[in-house]
């Protein structure tokens, strides 16, 4: 008779015999569906939260993503370009409503928290819902940054910095060409 405990060191045993034979156990590659997919919160363009959900990531090529984004957002969010200062068209915006990832349509951020920065960049001091974004160390250009890219997408949208308002003290410096903005009406 199979207990629980020979039953798990049996499936332990079978799964590394598996592994290192190199076969891979469908029913245990739950790193595999974890790279997949992600948790976001989801907004309506109203800016109602309609609470998390579980979504796969959006992934295409490089040229269907060029078929999709003019080349400034292809340069911004793909390559990690960033849009020269004062040039963007929400940097001076000052209309409520919600921004949205402009490859994938993620909800990012708020113009409740939209402030003026001064820096020529969209800037504010809160995403709409942390799961939304994501945050990675970067060190091109001989320093040190924290970039923030787009959870469903993994788009470059700008970066964080600690010199913010309350009631967070951050300042999200965004791209304009990474952001799609819908007026709440």
């Amino acid at each position: 008779m199979l207990n629980r405990r020979h039953f798990l060191g049996s499936l332990v045993t079978f799964t590394g015999a598996g592994l290192a034979a190199g076969f891979k156990t469908p029913f245990l590659d739950v790193a595999h569906a974890s790279s997949d997919e992600v948790t976001i919160i989801l907004f309506s363009d109203s800016g109602e939260n309609l609470g998390p959900a579980r979504v796969k990531k959006v992934r295409k090529s490089t040229v269907e993503w060029k078929q999709q984004l003019t080349p400034l957002q292809f340069d911004v969010t793909r390559e990690q370009g960033t849009e020269r200062a004062f040039t963007g068209q929400y940097y001076d915006l000052h209309d409520k409503g919600l921004y949205r990832c402009i490859c994938c349509n993620n909800a990012l951020f708020s113009s409740d928290t939209k402030f003026e920065s001064g820096t020529g960049w969209p800037s504010f001091w809160a995403p709409i819902a942390k799961e939304n974004v994501r945050k990675a160390l970067d060190t091109s250009l001989g320093m040190t940054r924290d970039e923030i890219s787009c959870t469903e997408c993994e788009a470059h949208l700008g970066h964080v910095f600690d010199d913010g308002p309350k009631p967070t003290g951050l300042r999200y410096c965004m791209n304009s060409a990474s952001l799609r903005f819908i007026k709440y009406s």
